[in-house]
């Protein structure tokens, strides 16, 4: 199936089929370190800060999550899945151009594992970034940690420097902000 021929949209969850199925991918897909309890965040949803999409196809069948935290004029992408039986076939270059329209009116900014240091995983990281190089994400000249996972920042069309990155993690207040901390600089 080609990118250009599939039809989908991205759909703020709001049922609990759609919170369901976007929980399922959310445990599935990321490592228990890197995952932010569910229920913070869908407090802070309440809140207005952080939103649930759904990825959808335009019949509604689930094809992947894209969770976003809101600071400002920033958006980050603070988790995004592709449902395996999806993966290889477009949905996540449509969906990640779906996103960056949807969001064209903020910085959108987004956080890989490194790359460039030893790890069990290194040709899953390398695939990631260069999925996220194809479609027209930049890597930021500063590394973080997040809650003990490396990661290289990357925005779309636009810069933002550590301070501004960092104030992102405001919305989730000061306990896991502080989880959040510069490696250096590349």
């Amino acid at each position: 199936m080609g990118e250009n021929n599939l039809k989908m949209r991205l759909t703020k969850a709001s049922t609990d089929e759609q919170m369901n199925n976007i929980r399922g991918l959310y445990s599935e897909a990321f490592p228990l370190i890197e995952q932010k309890p569910f229920d913070i965040l869908k407090k802070k949803a309440d809140d207005g800060v952080v939103e649930f999409l759904a990825i959808e196809a335009d019949d509604g069948a689930f094809k992947g999550l894209a969770i976003t935290a809101l600071y400002g004029d920033m958006v980050l992408l603070d988790y995004f899945a592709v449902s395996a039986s999806e993966r290889g076939n477009g949905v996540g270059s449509e969906a990640l151009r779906l996103l960056k329209e949807y969001y064209a009116d903020r910085r959108f900014i987004l956080e890989i594992e490194r790359t460039d240091i030893e790890a069990d995983n290194i040709g899953q990281r390398l695939k990631r970034k260069s999925f996220y190089l194809r479609n027209g994400m930049k890597p930021m000249p500063f590394l973080v940690n997040v809650f003990g996972t490396e990661m290289e920042v990357f925005t779309y069309d636009c810069e933002v420097n550590y301070e501004e990155y960092h104030k992102l993690y405001e919305v989730f207040g000061k306990e896991l902000e502080r989880k959040v901390t510069l490696v250096g600089q590349r």
